[in-house]
């Protein structure tokens, strides 16, 4: 008997078998859970990868077409997730995060505000707007959990994800506050530089990789997302009943040094 037995998880931000959406998807089958994912903006490059999760290439989860910033798809998601078997859900997973490249790699003082919208619109406002599209299935209550990057600081290169992170932070403080009483959970799990596709798009990305597993107490390896994973399968469970708008480091204990030395 896995901690997810029996439940029925939504994970969101699978792309490839790098995605550390992936292997949350991964972790939580292998610990019980029946998995649907969503992709945007490729679902057939989804599907393929689904097909290399345990539950195997002959019964992979379903995928829904799902962008967080198009209202039309947000209103037609529970409806979808049911027409595909999901009548009920007990867990989200908001895997999503985007900003053009205008508002990445140093370019702070100068990105405009449309690139500004697009990167809070895409990180940050959208794990409120994904929770509400899954109320109607969670109505037991159940455990919401995103992916963060410490925004405590102001990272190198990081800068206009930094400020949506940081947005992020805030909207899982809120919505725990808010959806408290219907029995929902909201966690982040905040975890060091990993290598996937969207990191390595951010300008100077290599520069936080050589310099974290030298820093962080633990050591990191950045092409490791089980440790990531399991945080979030664990929060996703029944393990942490009493715990909500909690941020969980999983990143080394860099956090709490701040700096090589």
């Amino acid at each position: 008997m896995g901690i997810l037995e029996g439940k029925r998880i939504l994970v969101t931000g699978v792309l490839t078998d790098a995605s550390i959406g992936f292997h949350v998807a991964r972790v939580a089958q292998e610990q019980g859970a029946e998995v649907v994912l969503t992709a945007y903006p490729r679902p057939t490059l989804t599907q393929r990868t689904a097909k290399r999760l345990p539950s195997g290439p002959d019964s992979p989860p379903p995928v829904i077409e799902l962008d967080v910033m198009n209202t039309e798809h947000l209103d037609a998601l529970a409806g979808n997730l049911q027409e595909v078997g999901f009548d009920r859900l007990d867990g989200v997973v908001h895997a999503i995060g985007f900003a053009p490249q205008t508002a990445l790699g140093g370019n702070f003082l100068e990105t405009p505000w449309e690139d500004v919208a697009t990167a809070v619109h895409a990180s940050t406002f959208s794990l409120k707007a994904l929770t509400m599209a899954c109320m109607p299935l969670m109505k037991e209550g159940g455990s919401v959990v995103g992916l963060d990057f410490d925004a405590t600081k102001a990272w190198p290169v990081y800068d206009w994800m930094g400020v949506a992170k940081a947005g992020l932070e805030s909207c899982a403080r809120y919505l725990a506050k808010y959806l408290g009483p219907q029995g929902i959970r909201v966690n982040l799990v905040a975890a060091g530089p990993l290598a996937t596709m969207a990191a390595k798009s951010i300008p100077g990305f290599e520069g936080m990789v050589e310099m974290w597993p030298q820093a962080a107490p633990l050591g990191w390896d950045v092409k490791n997302s089980d440790p990531t994973a399991r945080a979030c399968v664990a929060l996703l469970s029944d393990w942490f009943p009493a715990t909500t708008a909690e941020i969980v480091h999983v990143d080394g204990g860099l956090h709490a040094i701040g700096a090589p030395g």
